[in-house]
């Protein structure tokens, strides 16, 4: 190797380096929040359907029933605001996307920080349309076709309650956070939110189809904390910190 390529190679070296200092630094800085998410065999299901399309060769194929471990993708786990969450930026990561396949929103609940950009792509043979009425975001994107786009920016926090005008059956929800401190289990149940800053939250376990509860935790910096939930959560001891 000549020298350009040595110092080309020392230089890579030195910003990897520095590149995991930082990190560390920054882990040594924060906390991480993780656990389990178990769900009752009633939060899962076929939903509501109301075929539309007289003709079958024209309408997609319906999904099949989900399971527990399917309807763990809807539930959020998220921090409720708080100052000490101010301190990160919020920047949000692209792309987001809602597709539009089989006569249904997938995924059916999205979360995002605020300020984020939603794509809903169509997928199907036929034409779909998204709107909401919701008080975080109301728009009306129309009709579009197959393999079209359309897209929202989302910039107050809330719940955005999505709808088909041609399909009255398709939903799907967006949770629109203040922040990036928020998670979505995998089909085993874990969750895991990093980079926190050390102090004391309430953390929510969100379903739409369950009792919105919030418990209290402590992160400290450099730790692991662990919090689990079963949802639905019971009123009487769902409240400790």
């Amino acid at each position: 190797m000549d020298r350009s390529g040595q110092a080309a190679a020392l230089l890579l070296f030195l910003g990897v380096g520095v590149a995991l200092d930082a990190r560390a630094a920054t882990e040594a800085e924060t906390g991480t929040l993780e656990g389990t998410v178990t769900l009752g065999p009633q939060l899962a299901g076929r939903r509501i359907d109301f075929p539309l399309y007289a003709d079958p060769t024209r309408a997609a194929q319906r999904a099949a029933p989900r399971s527990l471990a399917d309807e763990l993708g809807n539930v959020v786990v998220y921090l409720e605001s708080a100052p000490a969450l101010g301190v990160a930026p919020v920047v949000p990561p692209a792309p987001y996307r809602i597709e539009q396949v089989g006569l249904a929103f997938e995924p059916h609940v999205l979360a995002v920080p605020r300020g984020a950009t939603v794509e809903f792509p169509n997928r199907d043979v036929v034409f779909h349309n998204v709107f909401s009425l919701s008080k975080a975001a109301s728009f009306d994107l129309g009709r579009y076709p197959s393999g079209a786009s359309r897209s929202v920016r989302f910039d107050k926090p809330g719940i955005v309650k999505v709808f088909c005008h041609i399909h009255s059956d398709m939903s799907a929800i967006l949770v629109v956070l203040d922040h990036p401190f928020f998670a979505s289990p995998g089909r085993d149940g874990r969750y895991s939110i990093a980079g926190l800053p050390p102090g004391e939250y309430r953390v929510v376990p969100w379903h739409e189809r369950a009792r919105t509860v919030a418990r209290g935790v402590r992160v400290e910096a450099g730790q692991v904390t662990r919090l689990d939930f079963d949802i639905p959560l019971d009123l009487e001891t769902a409240d400790g910190g």
